[in-house]
Formats: C-alpha cells, structure tokens, sequence
C-alpha cells in the first residue's frame, strides 16, 4: 500500500485551463487527463490525500472512477462534498499524519501537516514536521519543510509520498529545536 498526495485538482472546472494556463482544449479533455494520470499511479489499495478543490461540480462523478482509498480535504472549491453523501470522503480542514515507517534522521516517527492552505507554522514545524499543501497552484515557494503538492505544479500527477521525501531532502526547516 502507497501513500499519494495532490491538490487543485478542479475536476468539472471549464475556466481552469485558462485561469492556470493548463495545457488542454477544454475541461473534458483536462478531467480524462487528470483521471489517467490518477488511475496510472494508484492501485485500489493505495490512500490518496486529495488538499482541497477536487471537484468544482458533481464529485460524485470523478470520486466513482478513481483508484484508491480517497481522502478529501476541503478546499475554497470543495462546498459541494458537504452532507453525509460524501461523509465517507470527507476529513477535516487540517490533518496530521505520522506515515507507518517515515522516520526521522532521529529515528522519530515523522509527521505530516496537510491542509488546503499554506501555513507559516503548523504542529511541531519547529521541530522538523512537513507541512503539505494545495490552493496557490504552485505559485507560492516553499517554506521551511513545506511546500504546494498541487497538479499544477507535478505534471498534473499526484505524489506518492516518497517523492514528497526526496523534495523535502532539498528544503531547510525553519528552525529544529530538537538540536
């Protein structure tokens, strides 16, 4: 089982494309890319961390034909996954997770922050945590161990949490208080 993060997805949103100069004709032709992006990469078993704006209309449509065990953080764009109908998706507005066997160089347990957007200090940033995020489209730079998991910014693909491991080898944190 792998673990999958990505943001800004927008599935259902024809003004996209323009708004974040995505590289397709039109929105049929940005969600059928997005969904064989998604479907090559994750296995049924797979978690995927979805950080807001999965569907800007009718999720229930793309939720059906995706791979893995999906989790929805809400985003700006997100008001239509509210009600019990999508309660089995659905998670809070932020998220820590400690990845079974993602230590630490300390060999402490690693832990991640996810929310749909991006945060100056989040929990334990001051000791080295990662904090993931979505909502700017890959506009914003990294900060400390942070940085934006968006479509836009990853070739319209999703990122398993190794590759989240090996960019976050190329960050500093803010400060480490455990030295």
């Amino acid at each position: 089982m792998s673990i999958f993060f990505g943001a800004d997805f927008h599935f259902g949103h024809s003004a996209i494309c323009r708004y974040c100069s995505r590289p397709y004709e039109n929105v049929d032709e940005m969600d059928s890319s997005l969904i064989a992006n998604w479907n090559k990469d994750v296995h049924d078993n797979d978690d995927v961390y979805v950080l807001g704006d999965f569907a800007f209309q009718n999720p229930m449509k793309y939720l059906s034909c995706l791979k893995g065990n999906i989790h929805i953080l809400p985003g700006s764009h997100d008001r239509l996954l509210k009600g019990s109908k999508f309660a089995h998706w659905l998670m809070p507005p932020m998220v820590t997770l400690s990845p079974r066997g993602l230590q630490d160089e300390y060999g402490k347990q690693r832990q991640i922050t996810l929310c749909h957007y991006a945060m100056r200090s989040w929990p334990k940033s001051h000791f080295a945590s990662w904090h993931l995020f979505g909502h700017s489209h890959n506009k914003l730079e990294p900060y400390g161990l942070s940085f934006d998991v968006g479509v836009d910014g990853h070739s319209y693909h999703l990122w398993s949490l190794e590759q989240v491991a090996e960019r976050m080898k190329t960050l500093r944190p803010i400060t480490d208080l455990r030295k």
